[in-house]
């Protein structure tokens, strides 16, 4: 099995960036802990950070033949892009949305997910364990699948 973990805006920041939002954690730390856990469950991931809409679009195109499911911090981009639903969408692959922080409980232009509805689920609001639990929770769906 295979997995892209995608990175949206922003990300390569973290550690650095507000960590009374989003954890003290580095972008390089997060994905340490995602392989260590993809390993021990047998998968295989593609991982992939950009600032730019355009190359998420393009990485994700080009992933789509190679993985079964998609894992992605949209940061910005998800209240905003209707390319990127349209996109993930357009995979037909499953996709889990996972957030550091709980968009919820900040500014109200952060409550609407144009992922959310294009995913078979999300995670938001526990930090590092938020991108654990969004893998773990892909594999079971794909194990289901399957």
């Amino acid at each position: 099995m295979r997995i892209a973990v995608v990175h949206g805006p922003n990300l390569r920041l973290l550690g650095r960036r507000e960590p009374h939002l989003y954890g003290s954690n580095t972008l390089s730390e997060i994905n340490a802990a995602l392989e260590q856990a993809a390993r021990r469950r047998g998968v295989e991931l593609e991982i992939f950070q950009s600032n730019s809409e355009g190359e998420i679009l393009d990485f994700l195109e080009g992933v789509s033949p190679r993985v079964q499911g998609v894992l992605i911090n949209p940061g910005g981009l998800t209240h905003t892009s209707v390319c990127l639903r349209d996109a993930l969408l357009g995979l037909g692959l499953p996709v889990v949305e996972v957030h550091l922080s709980n968009p919820m409980a900040r500014e109200p232009f952060r409550h609407r997910s144009l992922v959310a509805p294009v995913a078979v689920g999300t995670v938001a609001g526990f930090g590092l364990q938020s991108y654990l639990l969004g893998l773990d929770g892909l594999i079971g769906y794909l194990q289901r699948e399957t």
